[in-house]
């Protein structure tokens, strides 16, 4: 697929020195321009990877967060002058080669972002998910779907493309450095009425891909249910949040008067008198 949006891939990574390459070669270059990875404090060989692969990289001085790291992602793509920005995990496990398919909404003018849901098709479990992971995913998803209004399969995937604006809108940099920067953007979205699509993508389990722990799961699960009852406040005008007000919404540019005329100032200064000799 070829366009002509600049489409920049970010991947925030954090100890991914065994899956990068393969990420990387099965990315699609004729419709990528740029692929700028974000290092958030790796203590393998992440970075002698992303050397040899040629790829634009930043490094955090120490290990900061996931939402963090995508800050700095978004931040860079953003200056890079991304029309779509795509976050590809770079421990392998969802497909890189569905790119094309996962920015075609955008392109196409019928979404503003769109997920990579690993729901969508049923076959999760198959692939290998874990059933706790599987189930608590369905359950929050259902409640999310609930107070977004929305109808998608799936909020908890980490493949995710965006238009341009929509990064520029959101206030990012109100949101957590930790996991729950997923679904702190998802609500922003929400809130600014951009419309998200989703597609369908196989996805892999496999020890070196990065999974969360059980535990670290929960805690996840519990900020998710705190963030979805601060977001029903919020649209309900009962408590206001600044995260859910878009940057581009505090302001509208002002049209100078139809018949207003434009200003001539004349500065009229007046000569020194000669002087006699």
């Amino acid at each position: 697929m070829r366009t002509s949006e600049k489409v920049v891939v970010v991947m925030p990574a954090y100890n991914a020195g065994r899956t990068l390459r393969l990420t990387y070669e099965e990315l699609p270059k004729d419709t990528v321009s740029l692929v700028i990875l974000v290092d958030d404090g790796s203590t393998d060989g992440t970075l002698e990877v992303a050397r040899q692969l040629g790829l634009e990289i930043f490094v955090h001085n120490r290990n900061y967060g996931y939402g963090a790291n995508q800050k700095t992602c978004y931040a860079e793509a953003l200056r890079a002058g991304a029309d779509i920005v795509v976050m590809v995990h770079p421990d392998y496990q969802y497909d890189p080669r569905l790119v094309p398919q996962i920015i075609d909404p955008i392109v196409r003018g019928e979404a503003d972002v769109v997920f990579g849901s690993r729901l969508k098709s049923g076959s999760a479990l198959a692939q290998g998910m874990p059933w706790w992971k599987y189930f608590s995913n369905r359950f929050l998803t259902n409640l999310e779907n609930r107070t977004f209004d929305l109808s998608l399969s799936e909020f908890h995937t980490g493949y995710r493309a965006f238009r341009r604006e929509v990064l520029e809108t959101v206030n990012l940099a109100l949101n957590s450095d930790g996991f729950i920067f997923d679904q702190q953007i998802v609500a922003q979205i929400v809130a600014a009425d951009y419309r998200i699509a989703e597609i369908g993508v196989p996805t892999r389990y496999f020890p070196e891909a990065s999974s969360a722990s059980f535990s670290a799961s929960t805690v996840y699960g519990l900020r998710i249910l705190s963030l979805l009852a601060r977001f029903s406040l919020h649209q309900r005008g009962a408590w206001h949040s600044r995260a859910f007000d878009s940057l581009r919404g505090r302001y509208t540019r002002l049209q100078p008067a139809a018949s207003a005329a434009p200003r001539v100032v004349v500065n009229h200064r007046r000569s020194a008198p000669a002087l006699g000799r």
